[in-house]
């Protein structure tokens, strides 16, 4: 039974990232050089749709044609229950 399950008693569990890793990403963030904006250079919703396309094309491959699998059935079933 987990820490949580017991109502708080007992040993608690070790921070998922102790005051070390933390430090780390702390310096690692700040010392990331800012972004640069320039007029004429491709916008934000250009990079994250450049980004996101990959993601979603293989997402839609994996599962679109299940989802439009269950769609018709279920429009065929109304229909066809319709009628009866």
């Amino acid at each position: 039974m987990g820490w949580w399950r017991r109502g708080g008693r007992g040993p608690r569990p070790p921070p998922a990232a102790g005051p070390a890793s933390r430090g780390q990403l702390l310096r690692a963030v700040s010392q990331e050089r800012p972004a640069t904006v320039t007029r004429g250079g491709p916008s934000i919703e250009d990079v994250v749709r450049e980004e996101v396309r990959p993601i979603l094309k293989e997402w839609l491959d994996a599962h679109l044609p299940g989802i439009v699998e269950r769609a018709v059935r279920a429009e065929i079933e109304r229909v066809v229950g319709r009628n009866l």
